[in-house]
């Protein structure tokens, strides 16, 4: 158990299946895996998830992107706790009210959740992208088969491993709305110091903050955190960070999102503090 309570979500905020238009790439997906790099790291043509002509075989068929929507519609509280669609949904209901409330003049973001292939504002997306936010339609992509594979990354299996997931994703919106998102794109792609892994990090200490805030007040929609769900997050930020990935013959020089060490620190300092004002990897180059 990781929400409590039972009940109906929001879910006019989540959509299944395929999305419209071709723009600019999207920035800061996979849980910290920037869509290129995963491009990369499957094997699978970058130009085919970039703004690409088409969705490729294996576009979500209306009758899946239907099932979908049903799917999110039927979505409790209760259900949360036990199905990964559900668990998206609420974990986007409390990122949206902790955010409401930590940041004057949020606005949501949009949620897609899809499987196979899907469209969207940055071009045409795959499974094999990983969760990813795109800035030009301010939506998050999810295709929760993506938790598997980040359990065989070695990462964790846990619920809220899971939601962080999708914290991270909502962070790299935050940092949209507040330009950090844009700085950080001004600032280089690559390399231990660039911009590209000062947006990462920043992400993930927000994705702290809001796990400081989900499980407080009364309207609190998490039950408390223990120890034991912080060390599962700890464990998937390790797992998917640059040097990880990397391997042994990782060179910091190339890295985009930061090491394993730098991931985990981040979101513990977001995490602990319960303040973004903490997460300005902007301000020092102790990354």
């Amino acid at each position: 158990m990781v929400f409590q309570g039972d009940g109906p979500l929001d879910t006019s905020g989540v959509s299944g299946g395929g999305g419209g238009g071709v723009g600019r790439i999207a920035l800061g997906g996979g849980a910290g895996l920037i869509i290129t790099l995963v491009a990369l790291f499957f094997g699978i043509d970058p130009g085919s998830i970039t703004g690409g002509s088409g969705l490729g075989n294996e576009t979500v068929s209306s009758q899946n992107a239907s099932e979908l929507d049903d799917h999110i519609q039927s979505c409790t509280i209760e259900k949360a706790n036990t199905d990964a669609i559900c668990r998206i949904v609420a974990t986007t209901n409390s990122l949206n009210t902790v955010w409401s409330a930590e940041m004057r003049g949020y606005t949501p973001p949009k949620t897609r959740i899809f499987t196979g292939s899907t469209s969207t504002g940055c071009g045409a997306a795959t499974s094999a992208t990983g969760p990813f936010y795109c800035p030009a339609d301010q939506t998050v992509y999810i295709d929760p088969s993506f938790f598997a594979q980040l359990e065989q990354m070695g990462g964790s299996d846990g619920p809220l491993a899971q939601e962080y997931v999708v914290a991270h994703e909502y962070g790299h919106h935050v940092q949209n709305l507040t330009g950090a998102l844009q700085k950080g794109n001004r600032m280089g792609s690559q390399g231990p110091l660039s911009g590209s892994v000062r947006v990462e990090l920043q992400a993930d200490c927000l994705a702290g903050v809001w796990a400081y805030h989900a499980d407080k007040g009364p309207d609190a929609m998490l039950e408390p955190l223990t120890q034991q769900q912080i060390a599962g997050v700890i464990q998937t930020a390790k797992a998917i960070g640059d040097d990880t990935i990397q391997g042994a013959n990782s060179n910091p020089e190339g890295w985009t999102h930061g090491s394993a060490q730098q991931r985990s620190r981040w979101f513990t300092i977001g995490y602990r503090s319960g303040d973004p004002r903490h997460c300005d990897t902007f301000a020092t180059n102790d990354l």
